[in-house]
């Protein structure tokens, strides 16, 4: 069974957002990897899951033969309408084999096993729950010999300002967020974890690293950026606690922010990983049927020593929470929790505003450290 979310004028608006302002900062970078050297076989049977708005499933389109065929596949059918738009732009190319499916690629895919030539993943495996069996599954559909191609993004992303998350958490003795934000950090995975991912689910093969850097001018523009809103932020948040916890903690984050960087561009890095595996011959310990047929919540990861996936890792996507069913947009008992940290806005960022009168006077760090901090940043520039 799949399951797939009712369409909201929300998920559209989104669909759009990611297209148009987040797909070229963030999911055509990790794309680019995974179209690196990448050949389609003849009338190669193709799969692209989680295929989003488009990017790379028009870039394989345009690497097929004809009497190659491409199946791309997403929870979200406000995503695939831009992505089928972006198909029939192509004219006579986008009448090649190419079909669209409104489809949840969790617990399982739909497909038989051995079917596929080449199947292709940007980023969706950071909406799953378990990488190992993501993988295993991938490697389910592919044919022996086939190729296994996923990006995603690895331990070491939005590093500093998990730095700086937790500095402000050490200082002002919120031991329990600290203990939340340690334990998210530690579900992106090492490129040593994915490798040992890959072996678990039998593809033989690589995990290529790239970083790149994304440049803001404020804490505002960091925070405002839909890459971040819509992407880690809510999980931020919840970090960070719930009502006026969580606003403190954020007024702290902000202040933080703007002082360590005053005058210069808060830089973040992202590190990009890309696994590119062969479906081998399963080995003897391997050779138990993989149940995926139970609920995402049974899954059990101590197998594989790796911890859970987050809910919402920092991907940048928009795309429905495949646990959770969404309402039509014309059902008058909507009801929204407004009280959640996902639908707060932030008051350190509310024109007119005032800063709590409970919080420290210094702010999150004292002249001294912000002293220390400048001569650290200067000297490393200067290597």
């Amino acid at each position: 069974m799949t399951v797939q979310p009712k369409r909201t004028l929300k998920v559209e608006k989104l669909a759009r957002i990611y297209d148009d302002e987040i797909a070229p900062v963030w999911g055509t970078r990790f794309g680019k990897m995974l179209l690196r050297n990448l050949a389609v076989p003849e009338r190669g049977q193709v799969l692209d899951v989680s295929c989003g708005t488009g990017y790379p499933t028009t870039e394989i389109l345009r690497r097929m033969s004809d009497g190659s065929r491409l199946i791309a596949i997403d929870a979200s059918s406000a995503m695939l309408d831009v992505a089928r738009r972006k198909i029939a732009d192509l004219g006579p190319l986008g009448k090649k084999g190419v079909f669209f499916r409104t489809e949840s690629p969790v617990p399982k895919l739909s497909f038989a096993d051995d079917v596929y030539d080449l199947v292709v993943c940007n980023l969706g495996l950071t909406e799953m729950p378990s990488l190992e069996v993501a993988l295993r599954d991938f490697a389910r559909v592919a044919k022996r010999g086939g190729e296994v191609r996923c990006t995603l993004p690895l331990a070491g992303t939005f590093q500093e300002f998990h730095d700086l998350y937790r500095e402000v958490l050490i200082k002002h003795d919120k031991h329990e967020a600290l203990d939340r934000l340690d334990r998210y950090i530690a579900r992106y995975p090492t490129a040593d974890q994915v490798d040992q991912c890959m072996h678990g689910a039998n593809l033989e093969g690589d995990i290529e690293v790239e970083e790149f850097t994304l440049l803001f001018k404020s804490s505002r523009e960091f925070f405002f950026a839909p890459v971040i809103e819509y992407g880690p932020l809510a999980e931020w948040k919840e970090i960070a606690g719930a009502g006026q916890e969580m606003q403190d903690v954020f007024w702290y984050i902000k202040e933080a922010i703007d002082a360590y960087f005053d005058g210069r561009p808060f830089e973040v890095t992202v590190k990009a990983g890309c696994l590119i595996g062969k479906k081998v011959e399963a080995r003897e310990q391997d050779e138990m049927e993989l149940d995926l047929d139970g609920a995402i919540e049974e899954i059990d990861e101590e197998d594989t020593g790796l911890p859970a996936r987050p809910r919402k890792m920092a991907a940048g996507s928009v795309r429905a929470d495949f646990q959770v069913e969404e309402v039509d947009a014309d059902d008058e008992d909507v009801v929204i929790d407004e009280d959640s940290p996902e639908e707060q806005a932030l008051d350190a960022f509310i024109e007119g505003k005032r800063r709590p009168s409970h919080l420290d006077r210094t702010g999150p760090f004292d002249e001294e450290e912000l002293e220390t901090a400048g001569h650290e940043r200067a000297e490393s520039e200067d290597d």
